[in-house]
């Protein structure tokens, strides 16, 4: 069956459909005749039990290592549960909480004492570290947002704007041993900003999507990785024109003095281990 079919007889969004093919959950047939994909009744139960676990919030990993039969289906149910159990726990404790302190009536916050709310500060503490997780990740937020983009593009066009007239008419793309082995109108300058425009509009979601299904934290990492790519970009940018000029030999020895400079400041920001962010 085609997948107008499918889209009819599952309630799901094409994109969905072709979704699960790229992440080879399924992989219909073709047909010999015309080469379109030819979707069977098993595919379609395919696609179905995908779409329920996934609004179970389980993974795409996950919901591939039960289709390969490398975990069991009640495993990661029983690790779901748990999961979702302790999220039900910390919101109840909250909704207590704020119950709590509702009722104590009008309390500022010159007022607020919590000690009269929590016993156990230290267990009370640990009982929240994904919240202070999520505090001390603020490097992320920093490098992870819309406002760090719009400078860094904002960048990228001024440097062009400014350096155009006093470039040569001709400017390197490529580079080895020193030598330019490619070169292009000087023109090619405003390429940049554009660069860091595909990166946000076209490659930032595709990242998200991504991470989302594998990773608590993927929005947060898309906005980095997403921002982190344009300042590779400014940094080849402004090598382009330091080259010209003879000023730089190597963009293999800028880009690693961006990337030490940037897994540097990260790791000294960052006060909890990395793979538990990410």
């Amino acid at each position: 069956m085609t997948i107008k079919e499918v889209e009819e007889q599952t309630g799901l969004t094409r994109s969905n459909i072709r979704f699960y093919e790229k992440e080879k959950l399924i992989e219909p047939a073709r047909n010999d005749k015309n080469g379109y994909r030819d979707y069977s009744e098993r595919d379609i139960e395919i696609i179905k039990k995908i779409a329920y676990l996934r609004t179970l919030e389980i993974s795409i990993e996950d919901i591939r290592s039960i289709i390969s039969d490398k975990v069991s289906l009640i495993e990661i149910i029983e690790r779901q549960t748990t999961t979702i159990q302790t999220q039900i726990e910390g919101l109840n404790r909250a909704k207590s909480m704020c119950e709590r302190m509702l009722e104590a009536g009008n309390v500022s916050f010159d007022e607020l004492q919590v000690e009269r709310y929590v016993i156990d500060l230290e267990t009370y503490w640990g009982d929240n570290k994904p919240v202070f997780k999520l505090d001390s990740v603020s490097f992320l937020y920093i490098w992870g947002s819309f406002i760090t983009w719009t400078i860094i593009t904002l960048l990228c066009l001024l440097i062009g704007i400014l350096s155009y007239t006093k470039l040569p008419s001709v400017i390197p793309v490529q580079w080895d041993n020193g030598i330019a082995t490619s070169v292009v109108d000087k023109k090619f300058i405003f390429i940049y900003p554009l660069a860091c425009i595909i990166i946000r509009v076209l490659l930032r979601p595709v990242i998200y999507v991504r991470l989302l299904m594998k990773h608590l934290y993927g929005e947060l990492i898309t906005e980095y990785l997403s921002n982190y790519l344009c300042f590779i970009v400014l940094s080849v940018e402004l090598f382009s024109i330091l080259f010209v000029y003879g000023l730089v030999k190597s963009v293999v020895a800028v880009l690693l003095v961006d990337t030490v400079v940037l897994i540097g400041i990260l790791l000294a920001k960052i006060h909890c281990p990395l793979h538990d962010i990410l």
